[in-house]
């Protein structure tokens, strides 16, 4: 039986549907509804802090392990996962270790499986993040493309564009594509009669959140009951969504945008069913 170590600090926290912690969240949901994984896999999830509440996490397949950092409940993540994991990590006896949060500790020693997108390496050298983490980044980037045993890519165009970037033999690299849920079959009316275009995703100024708003202030006098939805939190520098919205919502004398930080997945997919137009644009995806 092969026992595989998935570090899942991730999903610990209010909102864990993005980034990370959604693929984290939906690897695992899947893994819990294949019990005839359970005779050949053990897989042992590492979190933080706690245990998340989900159901999906009582399936016997799994075995939960806490790692807090002594003294500071709550805290210094980077104590966690660079220092106090690693080295519990050192008696698992594990197969394989999977480190979906784009770095490897130096520390880490065994077979290693990490996650690791282009906007890495984009962040480390040109992104606009405090220094630490752009360092972080930068260092352990680098580590994880030289040493990793396998390093995980979420689409073929990621996998050769890590490739170059690192310069990593492509050999090393595995495809594994985002997953696609087919489980909802109604569309909430969200608008009344409105129609509405929808924007998904983290807003900061790679992803033009603002630039999208502004575009859309454009299209009003020409298509006056459209709205534009927006889910997503603000990750600006310094937080803009609120009072952008507000002043074009002021301007228009209508609630023509409607934003929200994080709504549930049947929500999420009723807003995608209902939408006349899906606006999306980043001047780089690791997709």
């Amino acid at each position: 039986m092969l026992k595989i170590g998935i570090e899942c600090e991730s999903i610990e926290g209010k909102n864990p549907m993005w980034g990370v912690g959604r693929m984290i969240i939906k690897l695992l949901e899947e893994i819990s509804h294949r019990p005839e994984l359970e005779k050949d896999f053990r897989f042992v999830l590492y979190f933080k802090d706690s245990v998340p509440d989900f159901e999906f996490l009582k399936a016997p397949i799994f075995e939960k392990k806490t790692v807090p950092v002594p003294l500071f409940k709550n805290r210094l993540f980077p104590l966690y996962y660079f220092d106090v994991l690693p080295m519990k990590l050192w008696f698992e006896e594990l197969d394989l270790m999977f480190w979906p949060n784009y770095m490897l500790p130096i520390t880490a020693f065994g077979k290693s499986l990490v996650m690791l997108t282009e906007d890495v390496f984009y962040e480390a050298h040109e992104g606009r993040l405090p220094f630490r983490y752009r360092l972080a980044y930068g260092i352990f980037g680098w580590w994880t493309a030289k040493f990793a045993t396998k390093i995980m890519a979420i689409s073929e165009t990621s996998k050769k564009n890590i490739g170059e970037l690192y310069d990593i033999n492509t050999k090393r690299i595995a495809v594994n594509y985002l997953g696609v849920d087919f489980k909802y079959d109604r569309i909430k009316n969200y608008t009344g009669d409105s129609p509405y275009i929808l924007y998904v995703g983290q807003a900061f100024p790679r992803r033009h959140f603002k630039e999208t708003v502004l575009a859309f202030e454009k299209l009003v006098p020409e298509f006056p009951d459209l709205k534009l939805i927006a889910i997503g939190p603000d990750k600006y520098e310094t937080p803009i969504i609120k009072s952008l919205i507000s002043k074009l919502n002021s301007r228009l004398n209508r609630e023509a945008i409607v934003h929200k930080d994080y709504v549930k997945d049947e929500e999420l997919s009723d807003l995608y069913a209902g939408a006349k137009a899906l606006v999306y644009v980043s001047d780089r995806v690791g997709a």
